[in-house]
């Protein structure tokens, strides 16, 4: 089974299935990560897309991605609207 690789709420790469979420009756999510949706429902489901792109802004600059938070949550800002979860509210 072929699955996403980029998580559908956060971007974060997902090449491997042990870094894909669970749905509720514990089989692998097609589109979240284990971060994002570990038990078949998103850890903060009243998050807004401003929270997380505070919240992730630090792993990108920590990844390599970015050099400093204004130029990582510029990128956010960018990416996570066109993402499942995101999508939908934009």
């Amino acid at each position: 089974m072929e699955y996403q690789t980029t998580c559908q709420s956060c971007g974060m790469y997902m090449p491997e299935t042990k870094l894909h979420g669970k749905n509720a009756d514990g089989s692998i999510s097609d589109d979240y990560c284990c971060h994002c949706y570990p038990e078949g429902s998103f850890n903060n489901p009243n998050e807004t897309l401003d929270e997380m792109v505070k919240s992730c802004a630090p792993f990108l600059i920590g990844a390599g991605v970015c050099d400093d938070l204004e130029t990582a949550k510029k990128m956010l800002h960018e990416q996570l609207p066109t993402l499942k979860r995101w999508g939908q509210k934009n």
